[in-house]
Formats: structure tokens, sequence, C-alpha cells
């Protein structure tokens, strides 16, 4: 049976990420390589390289995915550190409070950072307040730093993904090899250089991978602080073009070129060493209490960043009560009606309703996949299992951008999926996109479950009479169930609040998600920004209690999720 259910399980995976994963791609690469005629061409690639703006926007991309990663790692390494060392009052809260960035999409949060900073914002009345700042200046904070303001704002919001992975990398060392070090004169700083830093240099190169892609190719945050000479907001302004202007697909093969070398070289300079330990269990953990201005350390750098952190959602939600808010440090009038607004405007309803069914049938899509694939993956010895790993994580490693351009490609007039085109109905390309994008966190859980399940349950169920099939239903099944709770809750969280996919391929009004329709009503003059925050806000209090859900269910073992 295990023989049969594995090849069928190969020809569907192969099928699923044939068509919606490498298609896609060979149609950008197609647009970028092949002329009207079909002949090979190397020019419209030279055309990028001569077109300054277009080289400005590689440079800024890459000049904010290397900042964007630097300030993450800055911001993560020291509360993964103190978090694993030590136990402080509070440490669980903060713990969870560290995660609240990971709520909203960071292009949401824009919303309240352009509230705070902008000419008319909080922060210049503040200056005004302190007399700081003459009553009739202000400063065009945004304006004159929306590089800046880009690498904040990701940093802020992707930091969870390298503090996970970094906890647990720091979790994971036997404690044995520090004090051998320690014993032989090994102390402080260079300890931490010498031995803690290697050993959790997977952890590092894990999340910082993610960062570093996802920051290369974040589309929401520049769209929001008007910073368009970044090349993902070109590419997005580029497919109004995309039937007769070959330079889209030569920016988009360009950049998953970028993306592809930079993993690469990561991966060789980060992962060319690896460092064997005992089993943890040889030691016990070395966390000790915090006391003294260690605990008020402890306690200053977690709550400053949390707060730090939470800003942009706290003007998110001050705007969304705001009945007039210009040039005040706080709203002059509070009222409810954009959150009535928020849940009856010709836009909202329809946006909700269509994120909560494309949400769901993708995670249903993505559990039952997940769990044959992990299936195959921990529980059979076919050859090809790296092959169906790697091609289950792939989605992690390219960028969503990519993906959506490429799905607007292949769905182009005389193509072969011109019956998806989202231009008449975007419904089934959504659901394809949101299942592809997070497949790999529900094959992870699953298959972190089934690593902690022992076999011979199943054997025994076997040996009793019972199918294979009935032995996974009754026995593997119930036992992996939070783990498939965990992943399938992050799985649709995310897909409801899914940014590049929803803004590309969300083309007509009936189809958009929440996300489309928050841009859409940021665009709107009068109360437009203030029900884009109160569904902001809506969105932000559903995918906390999924967020948090999961945490209680996986612990430290949620930042796997966000491995390649």
């Amino acid at each position: 049976m295990s023989r049969r259910f594995s090849l069928l399980v190969w020809i569907i995976a192969l099928l699923f990420f044939g068509c919606f994963l490498v298609w896609p791609i060979v149609q950008s690469l197609r647009g970028a390589f092949l002329d009207p005629n079909g002949a090979l061409t190397f020019s419209y690639f030279a055309e990028i390289f001569r077109n300054r703006i277009y080289v400005e926007g590689l440079r800024n991309a890459l000049l904010l995915a290397l900042a964007s990663t630097a300030a993450t790692f800055a911001i993560a390494m020291p509360l993964a550190w103190l978090a694993d060392r030590f136990d402080f009052p509070g440490k669980k809260i903060f713990a969870t409070l560290l995660l609240v960035p990971m709520i909203l999409p960071p292009f949401v949060g824009a919303i309240g950072v352009r509230r705070m900073l902008g000419q008319m914002g909080a922060f210049n009345a503040l200056l005004h307040h302190l007399g700081l700042l003459a009553p009739d200046a202000t400063i065009d904070w945004l304006g004159r730093g929306r590089f800046w303001g880009c690498v904040i704002l990701n940093a802020l919001h992707l930091y969870p993904v390298l503090y996970l992975n970094l906890v647990a990398a720091l979790a994971n060392i036997d404690p044995a090899m520090e004090e051998a070090a320690e014993n032989l004169g090994c102390t402080g700083f260079r300890k931490f250089r010498k031995i803690t830093l290697p050993l959790i240099m997977p952890g590092i190169f894990a999340g910082g991978t993610i960062v570093f892609i996802w920051a290369f190719t974040e589309l929401g945050v520049p769209l929001m602080f008007d910073y368009l000479r970044v090349t993902p907001v070109q590419i997005f302004y580029g497919i109004k073009e995309i039937g007769g202007n070959p330079l889209p697909y030569a920016l988009v093969v360009v950049t998953l070129a970028a993306t592809a070398l930079l993993y690469l070289a990561s991966k060789l300079i980060f992962g060319r060493t690896s460092h064997a330990m005992l089993t943890k269990a040889s030691t016990a953990s070395v966390s000790r209490p915090a006391r003294g201005w260690r605990a008020i350390l402890c306690l200053s750098a977690f709550a400053g960043i949390s707060l730090l952190a939470l800003l942009p959602h706290i003007g998110v939600v001050l705007t969304s009560f705001a009945s007039d808010w210009y040039g005040t440090l706080l709203p002059e009038g509070w009222t409810l009606s954009h959150y009535q607004t928020a849940l009856g405007h010709e836009l909202t309803v329809p946006s909700i309703i269509n994120s909560l069914k494309y949400a769901s049938i993708s995670t249903i899509i993505d559990v039952l996949l997940g769990i044959a694939i992990a299936f195959v993956l921990v529980r059979t010895r076919v050859a090809g299992r790296a092959l169906l790993d790697a091609l289950a994580m792939l989605p992690l490693a390219v960028p969503g951008l990519v993906l959506a351009f490429g799905y607007v490609a292949m769905t182009q007039e005389g193509k072969a999926f011109a019956f998806l085109n989202p231009t008449r109905d975007a419904t089934a390309l959504l659901i394809i996109a949101y299942s592809v994008r997070r497949l790999p966190y529900t094959v992870r859980s699953a298959a972190a479950g089934l690593q902690q399940t022992s076999v011979t349950l199943e054997e025994t169920a076997q040996n009793l009479g019972a199918s294979p099939l009935r032995a996974l239903r009754k026995i593997t099944l119930p036992l992996i169930a939070a783990n498939l709770i965990a992943g399938g809750l992050l799985a649709f969280s995310f897909a409801m609040l899914e940014v590049s996919d929803s803004l590309i391929l969300a083309q007509k009004s009936v189809d958009f998600p929440i996300t489309k329709a928050i841009y859409e009503l940021f665009q709107l003059l009068g109360e437009g920004r203030y029900v884009a925050s109160a569904l902001g806000v809506w969105a932000m209090v559903f995918l906390a209690l999924t967020i948090l859900a999961a945490s209680r269910v996986m612990g430290k073992k949620l930042g796997a999720l966000f491995r390649m």
C-alpha cells in the first residue's frame, strides 16, 4: 500500500507543483528570453541594465533587503539570547507580545506610521508641543526617509521569524559544549563568537534567508510609503503592460535570479560547515533566574521592542477610532462609525466573504496535501524523498511577487491556462496561489508530528487487522492533530491577509480579498483611510487569535514552520 500511496502522492505533487509553481516561472522565463518570433534574445535584459530607473530599483531593493535583514538580526539576536539564558518576571507574557507584529501585514501598519510621521502627523505635533519645532514649521519625515521607513517597518514585522528560529537553535545547543569552552578559558563574547554563534548558524540561515527574500520582494510597504523606485513596485505597475511590453518579464527574471543567487551564496557561506553535538539531554538547560540589573535589562529589552513593534498597530487602531486627526498629537474626536462602515461598505463585506472562501478552500487543500507529502517523507523509504521535500519547501524560497506575475503571464489569452484569467474571475487562481504559498507550513507541521509519533503504533494496529488507511485515520491523525491544527491555522491566517497575490491577481472589485480592499480604500479621499484602518483592525484581531492559538499548540517548534 505504501508504495502505491507514495506513487499517487508523487503524481499529485508533480502535477500540482509542475502546473502552479514551475510553469508560472517558465512563462516568465519565456517572456524574458524569447522575442515575438520565438527566437532567443538577451536584449530585454540589456535594456533593463541600460535603463537607469530599473537599475536604481534593483539597487534600492537590494539595499532594502540588506538593511532590513541587518536590523532584524539586531533586534532578534539579543532577545533570543536573553530568552534562552534567563528566566525573569513576565517572560511568557513578553514572549507572546513579541509575536504581535506577525498579526498584521506591514503595509497595513504603514497606515499608522503615515499618520504618525506625516507632515501633519502626531510626531510633528509632539515636537510643536515640546517647543522643539516652530509652530508653522513641519518636517516631512517620510519624504526624507522613505527608505528607512520601509526598513524599520520590515524589521518590526519580520523579527519574530528570526527570533523563533534563534530561540529554537539556542535551545538545541548542548550546554556541555559551552561549559567545556569556559573550562578552557573561553568566556564572555569570545565564547559566543567562537562556540555559540557557529552552533546556531543553521537557525540564523533558516530565518535570515526568509527575512532577506521577503524584504527584497516586499510590495506592500513601498507602495504605501510611495517609495516607487524599487523593483517590486516597478513589477506591480508593469503588469498593466504585460501583453505588449517584455521588460516586466525580464525584471521578474532578474528578481528571481537575484534571490536564487543570494540564497545559494548564503547557503555556501553559512551552510558549508556543520557542528555535531551530543544529545541535548546530556546536560540540563542553562537557563537561570535573572535578578537585579539582569532582570531590569531583560524586562527593558522585551518591553522596549514590544512597544516599538506595537507603534504601527497603535497608529492603525487610533486612526480607526478617529473622527478627525490632523496636526494633533491624538485624534480630536472619537467614533465607532468606521467599524460599522467597515462591515457595511460595498468593498469590505464582499472582501471579507471572499477572503474566508479563498483561505478556507486553500487551507483544506494544504492540509490534505501536507499530510500526504509528510507521510511519504517520514514513513516511507521510497527514492526521491529529498526531491519531494525540496519541492514542498520551494514556495518559501520563490517570492510571492514572482509567482503572482507568473500566474498573470500563464493565463493570458492564447495560453493553456487562459481559462483562469483573473480579469474574468480570480477565485480559482487566488485559491491556487494561496495554497502553493502556504503549503510548506502544513507539510512541516505534519512532518514534525509524524516524527514525534512512533511508527510502532501504526504497525500494531495493522497487525490487529486494521488496514493502513484505517490505522492512519484512527491512530496517527488523532495523535498529530495538534500539529495539523497549528499548521492549518497559520496557513489559513496568512492566506486571509496575503498581500502580493491579492494585490496583483484580484483585478475586479467583486473578487477583492481583504488586503486588496484595504489598499483600495486607502486610495480613496475622505474617510477611506479611516475605514481601511478599521478593516485592518478587524483583520488584526482575527489573525492575533489564530497566531496565538498556533503558538500555544506548537510553542518553540513554531519557528520550524519558517525554515527552508
